[in-house]
């Protein structure tokens, strides 16, 4: 038998401790690489700055939300906004951009960029942490 927070568990309690923390761990990782390919989307904001502005603006959005994914990174379990907004943006800018790619208003290549999008969106969304018990309580009591 184990402990959890000070009560006795079985092999169930402790297999469920392990994925929560091994599911934590992947979060965290995810949150980092994401953070960083977003950070790193100054270079070509600083590039497109003059030749195209509203496309330094979207940029200079994404730069902002990687450093803050970034320090999410620390503690994701009270980040669950910052990454649910991540999640669900990333869907909303691969849906937009998939249908501009098809509807010929941008190159067929900017699919790629739609793919990845999906592809965070996913990740954050499978591995977002749960809500704590008191959030449960307050969203019920609410």
């Amino acid at each position: 038998m184990g402990y959890i927070h000070g009560e006795e568990v079985g092999d169930q309690g402790r297999v469920y401790e392990e994925t929560t923390m091994r599911r934590e761990r992947a979060l965290k990782i995810v949150l980092v690489l994401v953070g960083l390919l977003f950070t790193a989307m100054i270079y070509p904001l600083v590039l497109f700055v003059k030749q195209e502005p509203a496309l330094a603006m979207m940029l200079s959005l994404y730069v902002t939300l990687g450093i803050f994914l970034l320090l999410a990174a620390r503690n994701p379990s009270t980040n669950r906004s910052l990454i649910a907004f991540t999640a669900w943006s990333s869907f909303a800018h691969a849906v937009l951009m998939a249908g501009q790619a098809f509807a010929n208003l941008i190159a067929r290549g900017e699919l790629i960029g739609s793919v990845v999008l999906v592809v965070i969106g996913i990740a954050f969304i499978a591995l977002a942490p749960a809500k704590q018990p008191a959030e449960r309580a307050s969203a019920v009591a609410a």
